[in-house]
Formats: structure tokens, sequence, C-alpha cells
């Protein structure tokens, strides 16, 4: 960035292959810069802006991948319909000050010969990976891609996808990674929606009926607050109101915060996992008790 008289001019580098990603970082780190990287698949939202926004205040140069990863779609017309915006995202990385843009296609990412595989397989498998099938070894193959290309010091991401924050978590853990994994709270809308690219596809109707996913998550954190533990209760507390509002719930669990195991009562920091699904558009969202 770049201070002329009163105006602030932001330059964006946006680069499209590992090697140009590399030079640049390495480049910064010659500089004696710590480096701050937000992963995302573009159609970005004021979710991700706050990524960017504390990634810009904690680190020297702040890197952010736009790449729509075809690995972790267990449906080919899920991956269609994810929308691409590159224009107006590379206008909120320019608002928000980030540095350099990694922008690379599927075939730089996944040539014909490529094999390697990577899993988090106890996490993995359970709720959302028993939903979809292999999507978290396409998750934990991008990440462990995108972290070696930056090697950042503190990559960010959001609480909403919590079971993809514990892989993601594990994977740097297990391999030796060196990056610094911070998890920021879930940014909601007005009406208490988790902000996600998917809320595009939701129409006024569909829309309404959605916002009994964060209604049911704060009547059981309240209920949690009151002194209630037995989570056969909390679990039905959350599954009737959304089932009454028009949901199709895919499951509701009460789960430790490390290791995702269903637990017998709740207590601080349980967390209370929920996915439901109205007029095909599929929605998760969590609640951490205690906080």
């Amino acid at each position: 960035m770049a201070r002329h008289g009163t105006l602030l001019q932001v330059v964006v580098i946006t680069v499209h292959t590992s090697a140009e990603v590399r030079r640049l970082v390495r480049d910064s780190r010659a500089r004696g810069d710590s480096i701050g990287f937000v992963p995302t698949m573009g159609a970005l939202h004021a979710g991700h802006r706050s990524l960017l926004k504390y990634a810009r205040k904690e680190s020297d140069f702040v890197v952010a991948s736009i790449f729509v990863n075809p690995k972790q779609f267990d449906q080919a017309s899920d991956l269609e319909k994810y929308p691409a915006t590159l224009d107006d995202d590379l206008a909120m990385c320019a608002a928000e000050g980030v540095d350099l843009v990694y922008a690379p296609n599927a075939a730089s990412m996944y040539p014909k010969d490529h094999e390697v595989a990577v899993s988090v397989p106890k996490l993995g498998a359970l709720f959302e990976g028993a939903k979809r099938p292999g999507h978290f070894d396409g998750v934990a193959l991008v990440v462990t891609k995108l972290l070696s290309t930056v090697s950042p010091d503190v990559a960010y991401f959001g609480q909403k996808d919590f079971q993809q924050t514990l892989v993601i978590r594990r994977l740097v853990r297990d391999l030796d990674l060196g990056t610094s994994i911070k998890v920021l709270p879930t940014v909601r809308d007005d009406d208490g929606l988790a902000l996600s690219s998917r809320n595009v596809r939701l129409d006024t109707r569909a829309r309404q009926i959605a916002t009994a996913i964060p209604t049911a998550l704060e009547a059981a954190r309240r209920s949690f607050e009151r002194g209630a533990f037995e989570v056969g209760e909390m679990k039905k507390i959350v599954h009737d109101s959304m089932t009454a509002a028009g949901l199709q719930v895919d499951y509701v669990d009460v789960v430790d915060e490390n290791s995702l195991e269903s637990l017998d009562s709740c207590r601080p920091g349980a967390v209370i996992l929920v996915a439901a699904t109205i007029d095909g558009v599929r929605l998760i969202d969590n609640v951490i008790l205690g906080e």
C-alpha cells in the first residue's frame, strides 16, 4: 500500500502459480515480514471480510487465496452451482489491504498425473464427512498444498465450519506444517443466519425458514445457561424447533470440542453441531456452550 497525501492507493498483486507465490513470500520474509493467510473459495462475504481484517491487523504481509476446490465437492451439481465472483472478490481484497492474492486454476493445482492424497480419517469421517464422502479428504489435500506454498505464520478460518477447523488443526499438527491456526467467531447477518456463500441460493421464503437454525441454537444456549445439562433435552430443543419451521434436519449433536465425540452431558466448551436442508440448500451451524 502506498499513501499519497490524504488518499490511500491500494495495489493487490494477483498471481496464478505456486512458484510466483513462493517468490513473493520469500521476498517478504527477507524484509522481516510476518505472513498472514486467508484461504477462500471466493464468493467473498462479510465473514471473509472479518478474516481479512484480522489478518491485516496482525500481519505485515497478507495473502488470500481464491480457489474453488473441486476435490471437496461430492456432487458435480453442487460444484457447478458455486458462485464465481472473482472481480468482486479482488475488490474486497483490495479494500481490506491484502498484499497478494493467489488464484490458481484446477489444472495447475491438480495436473492429470496428480495422485497424492491427504486424509484425516477419524475426524474427517464424522458428521459432514459421513454426509459428504470424500469432502474432508479434498479439504485436507488443498489446505496442505496451500499452506505448503504460502508457508504463513498464521492462517485464519471461521467458526461456522467448526469440523473443518478441527481437521485442519490436526493436519497442521501431524504434518508439522508450522502454521498457527486461528479460528474467529461466526459472522451472522441481521436475521442471525450464519454468513455463507450458499445463502444466495435461498429465496425469501427459504431464507425465513433457515433463520430457525440460529434461533434454535440460541434457545439451546440459553437453556444451558439456565442449568440444562441433559444432552437429549438439548438436542430435542434444537431438532424440534428446526423441524417445526420446515427444515429437513440432517443431524443435531452435542460433541467434544476437540474430538467431536458425542457427549453424555452438556458442559462449558461443548459444541452443538447442526446441519439442515431447505429447498436443496444444505446449511451448517454451531454454538459453543458457555462462551
